[in-house]
């Protein structure tokens, strides 16, 4: 089993920065992929970025690549996302997600079906 705690949302102005925690326990994650998605109201939940543990190779969603960055500390079993030049656009309850299978490809990492825990979520607030 894994436990993830999301933290860091709040509300922030159009143009300003955020960063969101996702503090995991419960398990040796060297093998997993961890993600971040984000759902805001009336929406499906769409992928925002991923990470694997091991390697630390990245994923991004065209819509934050260049404004976010997802990172990881092994040592605090803690992955960070950091969000800048943040748009209304990206209003959203944001979700981080463990994903235990070994994938080969983008398709793995965007879809949330391969991933198997999920944080509570925590609310971003993009005023203009």
């Amino acid at each position: 089993q894994v436990q993830l705690v999301e933290s860091g949302g709040g509300l922030v102005q159009a143009g300003g920065s955020l960063r969101l925690s996702c503090a995991a326990s419960g398990r040796t994650l060297s093998s997993y992929a961890m993600g971040w998605f984000r759902q805001a109201p009336g929406k499906e939940r769409e992928f925002v970025a991923a990470i694997r543990w091991s390697g630390g190779n990245t994923y991004y969603a065209d819509s934050v690549k260049g404004r976010f960055t997802i990172s990881r500390d092994n040592a605090k079993n803690t992955v960070y996302l950091q969000m800048n030049s943040l748009k209304p656009e990206d209003t959203a309850v944001y979700y981080c997600a463990a994903n235990p299978y070994s994938c080969s490809g983008y398709g793995c990492y965007v879809a949330g079906d391969e991933y198997d825990y999920w944080g509570q979520g925590t609310q971003v607030t993009v005023s203009s």
